[in-house]
């Protein structure tokens, strides 16, 4: 079982930033890869960023340069920075956590933050 304590989302202005945090606790390891996921209403979740033990973090193309995702894993935590935010935006995000064991991909997710872009 994962356990998921996310926080950070609000309302904020246009060109404004934020930073979600979520803490995961449970049956996971090091190797996870843990990232963020948004739903805006009407559409379908999608990938923010993501960040594996090792390599380079995955961005969405439309938050590359903008957001910055960061992993504490001592803490078993994942964040992300967004800066110069836009109405688009707008969505609920998910902390997530995908564990690959004995070849088989299981997908965790957290209860969902809900962030704002408006003026």
């Amino acid at each position: 079982q994962v356990l998921f304590v996310e926080s950070g989302g609000g309302l904020v202005q246009p060109g404004g930033s934020l930073r979600l945090s979520c803490t995961v606790s449970g049956s996971i390891f090091t190797s996870d890869t843990m990232g963020w996921y948004r739903q805006a209403p009407g559409k379908q979740r999608e990938l923010v960023a993501r960040k594996a033990f090792r390599g380079s973090p995955d961005y969405a193309d439309s938050v590359k340069g903008r957001f910055t995702i960061s992993r504490d894993d001592v803490k078993n935590a994942v964040y992300l920075q967004m800066n110069s935010l836009k109405p688009e935006d707008t969505a609920v995000y998910y902390c997530n956590v995908e564990q690959t064991r004995w070849g088989i991909k299981s997908n965790y997710w957290g209860q969902g933050t809900q962030v704002t872009v408006s003026s």
